[in-house]
C-alpha cells in the first residue's frame, strides 16, 4: 500500500476532478504543456505527453493552424488489480499553434520519443534572409529643369 505524505494532495485531487481539472474529453480537451524555439532554419515545438501511445497522438495542419491532439488512456485492469492511487492525468489533451506565413507547413516533420512530441517547422524559402546585389549603372546623368 502507498502512504500518502501529504494529506491536502487528496484534496486538491478532488477539486481538480470537481472543477474540470486536467482530464479532457473528445468535446473539451486539457490543454498539454509545450515549448517552442527557433533553431537555425526551423522551429521546433516539443509537446509533454507522457504515458501516450504513439498511435493516439493526432498532428494535423489547416491552412496555419497547427493542431496536435491526443489520448491517455487507462491501463488495462485485472480482476486482482485494487487501485491504490491514481493522479495521472487521462483523457484527451489538445494544443492549436498559429502557424505564420514565414513557415513551411507542407516540411514539418514529427518524432515521439520519452513522451515527448517534437515538431520541426522549416522556414519558409521567401522568409529566410538573403542578400540583395547592388549594381552602378556606370556614367553621369544629366539633370534638365
Amino acid at each position: 500500500m502507498l502512504m500518502r505524505t501529504d494529506p491536502f494532495r487528496e484534496l486538491d485531487r478532488l477539486t481538480q476532478q470537481f472543477v474540470g481539472g486536467t482530464s479532457g474529453t473528445w468535446s473539451r480537451p486539457a490543454p498539454m504543456p509545450l515549448d517552442a524555439y527557433r533553431a537555425g532554419d526551423e522551429y521546433v515545438v516539443c509537446f509533454d505527453l507522457p504515458g501516450v501511445a504513439p498511435e493516439a497522438i493526432d498532428v494535423d495542419v489547416e491552412r496555419n493552424m497547427l493542431t496536435v491532439k491526443a489520448e491517455r488512456r487507462p491501463r488495462p485492469q485485472g480482476p486482482d488489480v485494487k487501485w491504490e492511487l491514481s493522479e495521472r492525468p487521462l483523457g484527451v489533451f489538445s494544443r492549436q499553434i498559429m502557424l505564420s506565413d514565414t513557415l513551411d507547413p507542407e516540411g514539418i516533420t514529427a518524432d515521439y520519443e520519452a513522451g515527448v512530441l517534437t515538431l520541426r517547422i522549416p522556414v519558409a524559402e521567401r522568409a529566410k534572409p538573403r542578400k540583395v546585389a547592388v549594381t552602378h549603372s556606370g556614367g553621369a546623368k544629366q539633370i534638365r529643369a
